[in-house]
């Protein structure tokens, strides 16, 4: 009982209101009683306001409802909601190899994704530390953790394009971030809950191997070591392309499709949701998902005002009721 009420034994008090019920009900049968033994049948019926009388117990019913209803309220009703989560860590990594160039999510998969980023840092819960990692051939650490989501916002407008893809450095240089914040808030022991978001279109390129000891199979064991979730996104199409300068100077449009599977294994180790996108409105689809997953926590909580509200709003409009129907008090 205690899970669903903070004060159960207040639940006692509604054998009160049965007992007013009980007593309401043997009053009504004894005027009634009376009223026939002593009355002229034919005389009480020509006097006796047909309407009136049928309606005349809905105020005490009312009353009688409103009543429990407060006692309810008294007990203290749980119930469990999402509150916002304060002090939480999200590193945003962002990939900025040179395939994210690609036009197939227009204008180009970077800058759909800067938009995405700097509307998912406008609308996250107030009070969460976000910090930005980009990462190409090696990893940048862009914005420490930090409640002023503005420089995440601002250092996304700036971010450049180089050769190559290492996830897994992305991963680490995030990890690194959210233990230097916990060290500086009291250690691991105090430390807030944290999240990583990867946002990526390619293969790891660097290095060849994700299980390789800078992987981004290995980065996402290190992350589930230290309880960090990292969920990813894959971020583009199968069919997207980009120009590069081959070796003879000639451009070649090279192939960059989007590479689900590993992105998918890095979620499923590291305990995080994978999610894909092909669009700048499924990607804000997807940041909005995680922003409801990491602002907000569910907790269990007083659940009594609205039980109270209408518990009084029916006492009120059945005591009313008697004084207009009925001409007395129930």
């Amino acid at each position: 009982m205690s899970r669903w009420f903070a004060h159960p034994w207040w639940l006692l008090t509604s054998l009160l209101v049965l007992v007013l019920v009980g007593a309401y009900v043997y009053e009504m049968r004894r005027r009634k009683a009376r009223a026939l033994r002593f009355a002229n049948l034919d005389v009480l019926k020509t006097v006796t306001p047909q309407a009136r009388d049928r309606f005349r117990h809905v105020p005490f019913a009312l009353l009688a409802t409103g009543l429990l209803l407060l006692t309810i309220a008294l007990a203290g009703p749980l119930a469990e909601r999402d509150v916002p989560r304060n002090r939480a860590t999200v590193m945003l990594v962002v990939d900025v190899s040179n395939s994210m160039k690609a036009t197939d999510v227009a204008p180009t998969r970077l800058q759909a994704a800067q938009a995405a980023g700097k509307r998912f840092a406008d609308e996250l819960t107030a009070g969460i530390n976000l910090g930005l990692v980009s990462f190409a051939g090696t990893a940048s650490n862009l914005v420490s953790p930090t409640p002023d989501h503005n420089a995440t916002k601002n250092a996304l407008g700036k971010l450049k394009l180089a050769d190559k893809t290492a996830t897994g450095e992305g991963i680490f240089a995030a990890i690194d971030q959210i233990q230097t914040l916990n060290s500086a808030l009291g250690g691991d022991e105090h430390a807030p809950p944290s999240h990583i978001v990867v946002l990526s279109d390619g293969k790891q390129t660097v290095p060849e191997s994700p299980d390789a000891d800078r992987g981004g199979f290995t980065a996402a064991r290190k992350a589930k070591e230290e309880g960090i979730p990292v969920s990813t996104i894959s971020f583009g199409t199968m069919h997207g392309t980009v120009e590069l300068e081959a070796p003879d100077g000639r451009m070649e449009r090279i192939p960059v499709p989007v590479d689900d599977e590993s992105l998918r294994k890095i979620a499923n180790i590291a305990g995080g949701h994978f999610y894909t996108a092909q669009s700048l409105d499924e990607l804000n689809r997807v940041y909005s998902s995680l922003r409801e997953q990491i602002g907000t926590e569910r907790q269990r909580g007083d659940n009594s005002r609205p039980w109270l509200i209408a518990g009084s709003l029916l006492v009120l409009v059945g005591t009313l009721g008697a004084l207009f129907l009925n001409r007395r008090l129930p």
